[in-house]
């Protein structure tokens, strides 16, 4: 039997093997992902400016698993958002940094956020 098959979510976190032992071996990660809708003539500048404030910092954070700002539909001035964080706290710090803050400043009143938050629970691809 696969060892994904032996595993019992047991709470946030905590599962029990197939010996009912609780073991530690899932973490919550944070995800963030939906659409932003810019003005069609601005769609290029805010991606430019998004990628070239958000990729450096999550970069340099621990914390960041990815981060992607994708034009969908320049017509409509549709941008795809995903990221992935290891916790709540490492998403805290990347959108407290001063460059974020005022990203999300110049072009908040401009645009149409559509983007959620999710937590899962991440277990071992390989189970």
């Amino acid at each position: 039997m696969p060892i994904h098959r032996l595993i019992a979510h047991e709470g946030r976190g905590r599962t029990k093997n197939s010996l009912n032992k609780l073991q530690d071996d899932a973490r919550t990660a944070v995800i963030i992902a939906g659409r932003v809708f810019v003005p069609a003539e601005d769609v290029q500048t805010f991606v430019e400016e998004a990628r070239a404030t958000s990729y450096p910092l999550a970069a340099a954070n621990p914390g960041n698993v990815t981060i992607s700002f994708c034009v969908e539909d320049a017509a409509t001035g549709t941008v795809t958002v995903l990221e992935q964080w290891a916790s709540q706290e490492a998403l805290d710090r990347h959108v407290a940094t001063p460059e974020v803050t005022a990203l999300l400043t110049k072009w908040g009143p401009r645009i149409r956020n559509e983007v959620r938050r999710f937590q899962a629970d991440e277990t071992d691809p390989r189970a």
